[in-house]
């Protein structure tokens, strides 16, 4: 699934290459998209900004009309030139935005609708969305109180719930963890002032460092070390059965929460008694072996 700084960088892209131009064709293969597109075309209309809250991307187009995607699991937003030929499939399209200069095209995308701003102001899930690490005007204190306020929860099951901050995905929850040296089983009410302080200020930190727009081109996708080197570009993620960068203790992987998702963490750098059990050189090869699948 894309995380919030993936989405953050989609709309930023999105948003220079079709901010002020003017729709000069558009298309969707979900007919409620495109009964409102007959009652109110999008064609003429000025595309006024494109951009992301948490995992969602809101295309302001003039005469107050919005197009508000959600990627889900495999949606994906792409700009091509006009004429240039698409990397995908086009029954895999779900909606086109086209201007004189560029397509951009929505691959797979579950969720589309077009709404006015007062309909995105009642919008059920921007009601309930959690400060944004991605925006500048990230509320820290309102994110600590949203922490606190799941309890006893384990605190990799509440940085993945999009209503307590926003923009952390599966990759992340473990990076942010770890860099915070916050076990992963540790319940969300039994950290400290320090700890809970360092949660937040590793989220802000990796979700910065992967939307700046300086961001070298050396290295593609996400990366939470801060190296250049293509083969060092995260912590822990992924690398169940491997050395910890810092200390050289294994590695941990772990499917957790109802939805099974692999979270990864080092014993070392962020014990705590709540800990699952280290498991044995053949476990973690095992562990491996499934990862590489």
């Amino acid at each position: 699934m894309p995380e919030g700084d993936t989405i953050f960088r989609t709309a930023r892209t999105l948003h220079r290459a079709l901010a002020g131009r003017s729709v000069t064709r558009f298309e969707s293969a979900y007919p409620h998209v495109t009964r409102v597109d007959h009652d109110h075309p999008l064609a003429g209309r000025i595309v006024e900004s494109v951009t992301s809250r948490g995992k969602h991307v809101l295309m302001a187009f003039s005469g107050d009309l919005i197009l508000h995607t959600h990627m889900r699991m495999n949606g994906s937003w792409h700009i091509y030139r006009l004429g240039e030929r698409w990397q995908r499939p086009r029954d895999h399209m779900r909606v086109l935005v086209a201007t004189a200069d560029y397509v951009a095209v929505g691959f797979d995308v579950p969720v589309a609708e077009l709404l006015t701003a007062r309909e995105l102001a009642r919008h059920s899930d921007f009601q309930r969305i959690g400060p944004d690490l991605a925006e500048s005007s990230f509320d820290r204190d309102e994110a600590a109180r949203r922490i606190r306020a799941r309890g006893a929860d384990p605190i990799h099951e509440v940085l993945l719930d999009q209503k307590v901050m926003s923009g952390i995905g599966n990759v992340l929850k473990s990076e942010v963890l770890f860099v915070s040296r916050v076990n992963p089983f540790d319940a969300a009410n039994a950290l400290d002032d320090d700890a809970l302080k360092r949660v937040i200020d590793a989220a802000l930190k990796l979700m910065k460092l992967n939307t700046a727009d300086s961001r070298s081109s050396a290295v593609s996708g996400r990366r939470t070390t801060g190296s250049l080197d293509p083969s060092k570009k995260l912590w822990v993620y992924g690398r169940g059965g491997q050395p910890c960068r810092r200390c050289g203790e294994t590695i941990q992987g772990k499917k957790t929460g109802s939805d099974a998702r692999l979270t990864y963490w080092c014993p070392r750098c962020q014990s705590s008694p709540n800990s699952p059990p280290q498991r044995t050189r053949r476990t973690q090869r095992n562990q491996t072996e499934l990862e590489s699948l």
